[in-house]
């Protein structure tokens, strides 16, 4: 998929290798994160937050609406909203193992960074809250000169925010810069869905209020079903649901507690009822698949 650029990545793949461990690693600099990891056979379901995600080495396979997104290193991803998709990873020909960088979007920062630059008319709507964009040498520079500030922590409360700005600079510069100019601004279909997301996030325990979330969207009924399916890929209800169960495998995977009370914690009325769509949208009971989780999390350790 990418040639003349492979080389160029590896001062930034050997960054994230140095800074990073399997799984997902908090890093020093605000909402920066670094993943590593192997392979994974068929799809499985993951939460993409609002963020930009740079591959450093192997691919990802994300399906949204019936479309199948493939990225890799010669691309980078954004993601307007947190969006619960189906994912799978490869590693590289090579058979090195995944690595990729995120960084989380404050749209607050990327309004201020827009601001300084001449207005654009994206009048339109996207068709999809989540896109690609190819990798330029500008924005690999500079997220290498971000990224490089994990070797100089003193540094990173006084440069990273400068790198960062550069960084979205570069970004909404970009041939496809659009989706984010979108996220930048408060008004919009992306504004108002992002604000039905959060009272979605917020309220996830309670039942769904369509009123409610027309509320806090701004939009009227019709409007805020048309952008949430074209944004998202899903209604508000099975948005709600798809978020539950992310929140409650993570519960499950975190601590102690039974299934029975994950189910009632993240808003389910009936813990067999839950039992049926945690299976279903994970392909295992709540117990045997996180034996599996944690199986797999002890592999890699060791490995």
């Amino acid at each position: 998929m990418f040639s003349g650029m492979t080389n160029d990545l590896n001062p930034l793949r050997d960054l994230a290798l140095r800074h990073g461990r399997t799984g997902m690693t908090l890093t020093p600099i605000p909402r920066l994160e670094i993943g590593i990891g192997q392979a994974t056979s068929g799809t499985s379901p993951c939460l993409y937050r609002s963020m930009i995600c740079f591959i450093l080495q192997g691919s990802k396979e994300v399906a949204i609406h019936d479309d199948l997104l493939r990225y890799d290193a010669s691309e980078y991803l954004v993601s307007a909203l947190d969006l619960p998709l189906s994912g799978q990873i490869h590693d590289a020909d090579d058979g090195s193992p995944y690595v990729a960088v995120s960084l989380v979007l404050d749209p607050a920062r990327l309004a201020e960074v827009a601001s300084t630059m001449p207005a654009a008319r994206d009048t339109d709507a996207p068709g999809s809250g989540i896109a690609t964009n190819p990798m330029t040498p500008p924005v690999r520079d500079t997220l290498l000169r971000l990224l490089a500030l994990l070797d100089a922590p003193a540094d990173i409360p006084a440069l990273a925010p400068l790198a960062e700005r550069e960084l979205l600079y570069r970004l909404l510069q970009g041939p496809r810069g659009r989706l984010l100019r979108h996220i930048a601004r408060p008004e919009g279909a992306i504004g108002g869905i992002r604000r039905a997301v959060e009272w979605i996030r917020d309220h996830g325990n309670r039942r769904l209020r369509i009123e409610a979330l027309c509320e806090a969207a701004g939009m009227s009924r019709a409007s805020l079903h048309r952008h949430f399916v074209a944004l998202t890929g899903l209604s508000p209800i099975q948005y709600q649901k798809q978020i539950r169960l992310q929140e409650a495998r993570q519960l499950l995977l975190a601590g102690d507690r039974s299934a029975s009370d994950v189910a009632y914690a993240v808003g389910y009325e009936s813990a067999s009822q839950f039992s049926r769509e945690y299976l279903r949208q994970f392909g295992a009971p709540p117990v045997r698949d996180l034996r599996r989780l944690r199986e797999s999390i002890s592999q890699h350790t060791i490995s």
